[in-house]
């Protein structure tokens, strides 16, 4: 052996070994790619007993432009044995990759690493860098970009998915970051399936034993009623009376019940109902309800129920008293089922207090109450409004409704209406106003690009003395009101001497886009004589401008000066905060000394610091919101003109504009088919001496401020005038105005 590798040191002797281990191995492992074009088994280089299979995809690598070739190289155990190794194959790679670097061309090759033998360095001395990725060695010649090893690794797999199964098959895998994340993965998904799994045997179990003793305190509930006299079938403050308690606590095995008990006289279809009853006994039996409810461990509200009727012995007997049956609607006159039912009256003996609920056509019916006045009745639904019976008050001398009255052999029927509650949110503004942004020049502060040109002495010019041989340029910051309504004027004023001239411009508040002639006629050649309207500029495109101003002379020793440049515009409504307001609905529950009793009326709820609030729980009503003159306010229009009318489960926004209050004040809303009227022409005038015309802002309205009173019955009353495009002019005469007024026009 020792002579073999002495013998190994070059020459003819080397390339002769090399010639010898090409031709035995070289037609079958350096050209595989060549022959495996197929799949197939090839016999086992370490085992001749054994087939293996051959990822055939290695031929595929090809047909990619980024690679030039591929081999599959192994040296036969013989030749290792003997000290032959890869080298003998190194100088062959290394002049087949000499060969490849005018292509610029990736190379690649594939080295079975799971045989014991040294790989040879063969990139490193020719200029080649390496990247190793698991058995797969890439090339890249001088000046090429080192190529992406994911992107390689996924052509490598796309082209070659037998190889990556036959590695998974062999073992010669190894376990990538990929593998652990996986499997992690799995283990997690399992182990979370195991707990959920535990622990919904865990709430089956529990729920269960919690619902077999509410079935048991149910069950020992009815079994107690059934075991009664008919006579004592009944509950305390209940009709029928008797002597089991409604609604109690009770703990069995750890877990808290509420247990509650209705029991009720009904009656028999079978004999008829109501007033076609044959016998005109409608009690014809009691139906007993026991309720018994829990919340699980895992939240929420369980409950069941049994029910039994209880008859008398013999014939019905008779009851005294009458029937109160109440109906539950909603806006719409629907019927609304599961709605609370609070019935109570302390004039009877036993007093009465019950709680039901009405069934699914909204009904409650309570056969042989107390024949007596005074039953107080209060309706509530979780998430809906209140509807009650009033009690009569030094405020309140004749409620509606006052509390129900039960005569003898006598229904007395009542419906109250609830429905889904809603919100409304008020805010205060101050009105639109015109604004004006002034530059004077004194200063660059408000200068956003110059170029040849200084602001001096307030004033704007070409740079320095004579000679002013090359014109200058300068642009305002942006002009971005807050709250900005509409553009209106853009004005200056300036120095122009013979021979010199400034053209005005208007851009975007950036400086990036000059304002199209179509909102602002001639601006692209610019403007030499103010003032321009810029009305037509859309404040959606164009919430902010810049104004730009270009200064020439043809005289070089003299130079123009712009002295002041100013924007006008609309602002507003900007947020007023911190106004106290009050909130009326339409709905009445009675009058009194001081007129009708509202059921909602107050004045105490403010805006805050935000401008803003929201009123919850309002049932559906017709509401007008207020502003007193104490807060030295007037409304001077809303979007919503007063009053509003809320439906059932809405939001609603109330949008205030808010002037200094005055004595005497007109407020006009103008309307056309259902829908107010912006930029009508209301004129407002008497004699002597008032003759005013406003124009109806955005929201449709008009106001008069600082009038004097006139009234139909104190003389000289208002007369009015609206006008707008497409409709006929209404005139009236006789408007009253007396403190805070209104008036509602509709034009056709």
């Amino acid at each position: 052996m020792s002579e073999m590798k002495d013998s190994l040191g070059g020459g003819e002797h080397a390339l002769e070994l090399e010639e010898q281990v090409e031709k035995r191995h070289g037609d079958i492992y350096i050209n595989l790619y060549e022959k495996n074009k197929k799949r197939e088994w090839v016999e086992d280089p370490e085992d001749k007993t054994k087939k293996i299979e051959k990822p055939a995809a290695f031929a595929k690598l090809h047909e990619y432009e980024d690679f030039f070739y591929i081999k599959y190289m192994y040296v036969d155990p013989e030749y290792r044995e003997k000290g032959i190794g890869s080298k003998f194959l190194h100088p062959k790679i290394k002049r087949f990759l000499d060969a490849q670097t005018g292509t610029k061309k990736l190379g690649l090759r594939f080295s079975e690493r799971s045989y014991d033998h040294a790989e040879p360095e063969i990139a490193a001395d020719l200029g080649w860098k390496k990247l190793s990725s698991r058995p797969w060695y890439m090339y890249v010649p001088e000046g090429a970009s080192m190529p992406d090893e994911e992107r390689v690794m996924q052509m490598i797999l796309t082209a070659a998915p037998e190889y990556e199964e036959y590695l998974v098959r062999s073992g010669a895998r190894g376990v990538t970051l990929i593998d652990t994340i996986v499997g992690t993965a799995l283990l997690v998904l399992v182990f979370v399936g195991i707990t959920a799994a535990f622990q919904l045997s865990v709430d089956v179990v529990t729920n269960n034993k919690a619902r077999a003793g509410a079935i048991a305190l149910a069950n020992e509930r009815i079994e107690y009623i059934r075991s009664l006299p008919y006579d004592s079938v009944g509950t305390t403050g209940g009709v029928p009376a008797g002597t089991i308690v409604q609604t109690e606590a009770v703990e069995l095995n750890g877990i808290s019940y509420t247990r509650r008990t209705i029991i009720l006289y009904r009656d028999d279809p079978k004999d008829g109902t109501g007033a076609g009853d044959t016998n005109a006994n409608t009690a014809d039996y009691k139906a007993a309800k026991t309720e018994v409810s829990w919340v699980p461990r895992q939240g929420g509200l369980r409950k069941i129920s049994l029910t039994t009727r209880v008859s008398p012995i013999g014939i019905e007997q008779a009851v005294p008293g009458g029937t109160l049956a109440l109906s539950i609607l909603n806006a719409g006159a629907a019927p609304v089922p599961d709605a609370q039912v609070f019935i109570q009256n302390n004039s009877t003996f036993p007093t009465i207090q019950m709680t039901l609920f009405s069934d699914a056509n909204g009904n409650v019916t309570v056969i042989g109450a107390p024949a007596s006045a005074g039953y107080r009745i209060v309706v509530s639904k979780s998430g809906y409004s209140t509807a009650q019976t009033y009690d009569s008050s030094a405020e309140n001398t004749n409620p509606t409704p006052g509390h129900l009255t039960v005569a003898l052999n006598q229904t007395t029927s009542f419906p109250f209406s609830i429905d889904v509650i809603s919100i409304k949110n008020v805010r205060t503004f101050s009105p639109v106003e015109s604004s004006t942004t002034t530059d004077p020049l004194n200063d660059s502060s408000s200068i956003a690009d110059i170029a040849n040109v200084e602001i001096v002495g307030g004033s704007a010019k070409l740079v320095g003395p004579a000679p002013h041989s090359t014109p200058g340029h300068l642009r305002s910051t942006a002009i971005a009101p807050t709250y900005l309504q509409a553009w209106r004027m853009f004005n200056w004023s300036d120095v122009k001497p013979a021979q010199t001239n400034i053209l005005h411009r208007l851009y975007s508040g950036d400086g990036s886009q000059l304002i199209p002639d179509e909102m602002v006629p001639g601006n692209s050649l610019g403007f030499s004589m103010p003032p321009i309207d810029i009305s037509l500029v859309s404040t959606t495109t164009y919430p902010s401008l810049a104004l730009h101003a270009t200064l020439g002379t043809a005289d070089e020793n003299t130079t123009p000066e712009l002295l002041m440049w100013e924007v006008s515009y609309d602002e507003g409504p900007i947020p007023l905060p911190n106004i106290t307001f009050g909130l009326k609905g339409a709905k009445t529950i009675g009058n009194g000394p001081g007129g009708l009793v509202y059921k909602y009326s107050t004045t105490t709820l403010a805006t805050g610091a935000t401008a803003g609030v929201g009123v919850g729980n309002l049932e559906y009503d017709t509401y007008t919101t207020t502003v007193d003159s104490a807060t030295g306010y007037d409304i001077a229009s809303s979007c919503e003109p007063q009053p509003e009318s809320l439906p059932p489960n809405t939001y609603q926004e109330t949008k205030l504009i808010l002037v200094p209050h005055t004595t005497n004040s007109l407020l006009v809303d103008v309307r056309a088919n259902n829908a107010l009227v912006p930029n009508a022409t209301v004129r407002l005038y008497r004699s002597p001496g008032y003759n005013i015309t406003e124009t109806a802002d955005y929201c449709g309205q008009a106001f008069f401020e600082g009038l004097g009173v006139g009234t139909q019955g104190g003389g000289n009353p208002y007369s009015i005038e609206v006008s707008a495009p497409g409709y006929a002019t209404f005139n009236a005469a006789d408007v009253n105005v007396s403190g805070t007024s209104r008036l509602s026009v509709v034009l056709n």
